[in-house]
């Protein structure tokens, strides 16, 4: 029966007897193994179906830990962890994933199923453990632990980003400069982001076909919803899928879209290229230029220089709330699986709350709230 166990434990991807080729003599074993203990924890990750962009940072960061302590694994210690939390210069989410990454390494050098605790004590005379674990850890407490800057704009703050937006495109005609019609996509790319509340990846992968009919809102043609396809992922899984309808109170954004498809969009020459966002060289907008144009808009609206692109998301499920929506359609267009990120998201003003409180009392006390001085 232990020999069957065997036989298993080495089938598992990333187990030490698939990563290290048996009868070869390294000239530094040390290095060597630790080489492999990396490359056996990518390929366990790889068969959960991790994406690449995890699993490098992952790989990097376990990488940036064995030269601050310049130790290998099976030597390290919890004050080495802590040390090198210590040092680094990070938020307080950053230093949580910095732990949890660590942990997870750890976790899976010293699981016996996967052989690494054997060979380094056979090799080394040690073997590697867990370090990290709630004593020494970054307690989660609180429901957000983002960036404070990240807030929803005003209404009169959205107004002003699309008035500075727009009027690059009059200012570099005025100086008869090139770059009037990249100005105009950005014009309607930020105005799309906002009215539909998209995520800069979102955005990023919308193509001609995603804008789709709404059979209860025939006033928006082809405008009446936008089909998401490139939605935030879980864990192994694939991008997530969604609908976001056009809301009445957004429908300006339909005359800005028919006007980029229709009549700018065509001067890029983007030929059978299916992007809706496309460049002066006929391929997709990148993701750091959707940024850029947020950055410009901004900074010359006079907005505060640390919002960012994400906070029109954050202004979006606001705004949806005080329109009266309920909050299972504001979760179901944002794309959120739970209920409390949602909530995360909104920001409601201070006028708002007032005109529900204002309401609130009038039911309760009727005429008599109006008659008092």
């Amino acid at each position: 029966m232990q020999h069957v166990s065997d036989l298993r434990m080495a089938g598992l991807p990333g187990a030490a007897r698939l990563a290290l080729a048996d009868g070869v003599v390294h000239l530094d074993p040390a290095s060597a193994v630790f080489e492999a203990m990396l490359e056996g924890w990518a390929t366990q990750q790889r068969a959960r179906f991790l994406k690449v962009n995890t699993i490098g940072p992952r790989l990097e960061l376990v990488r940036r830990f064995a030269a601050f302590t310049n130790q290998y694994p099976w030597q390290w210690e919890p004050a080495e962890a802590e040390a090198f939390i210590t040092h680094s210069p990070v938020a307080v989410s950053t230093a949580r994933n910095y732990q949890n990454t660590l942990r997870l390494f750890c976790g899976y050098a010293s699981d016996a199923r996967y052989g690494w605790a054997a060979k380094c004590l056979e090799q080394f005379g040690s073997a590697p453990r867990q370090i990290l674990d709630e004593w020494n850890t970054v307690a989660h407490v609180t429901e957000y632990e983002g960036q404070p800057h990240r807030r929803p704009l005003t209404y009169d703050e959205v107004q002003a980003l699309f008035d500075a937006a727009d009027g690059r495109v009059e200012e570099i005609r005025s100086r008869g400069r090139k770059g009037a019609l990249a100005a105009q996509r950005d014009a309607a790319l930020l105005k799309t982001v906002y009215a539909f509340g998209l995520r800069r990846r979102e955005a990023w992968g919308l193509d001609l076909a995603d804008l789709r009919h709404n059979p209860q809102a025939r006033q928006f043609a082809g405008y009446g919803a936008v089909f998401v396809r490139w939605g935030k992922s879980s864990n192994g899984s694939p991008p997530k899928r969604r609908t976001v309808l056009t809301v009445p109170e957004m429908d300006w954004v339909v005359p800005a879209l028919r006007q980029w498809i229709e009549e700018i969009r065509p001067l890029f020459t983007p030929g059978a290229h299916p992007a809706l966002w496309v460049t002066e060289r006929r391929g997709r907008l990148s993701r750091r230029a959707i940024n850029e144009a947020f950055d410009e808009a901004r900074d010359a609206a006079g907005l505060d220089p640390v919002l960012d692109l994400h906070c029109l998301r954050h202004s979006y499920i606001t705004h949806l709330i005080e329109f009266g929506y309920p909050e299972r359609f504001a979760q179901d267009q944002a794309g959120h699986s739970y209920a409390s990120t949602t909530a995360i998201y909104t920001g409601v003003s201070d006028e708002f709350r007032n005109r529900l409180l204002v309401a609130a009392l009038r039911e309760r006390h009727g005429r008599a709230l109006e008659d008092e001085p």
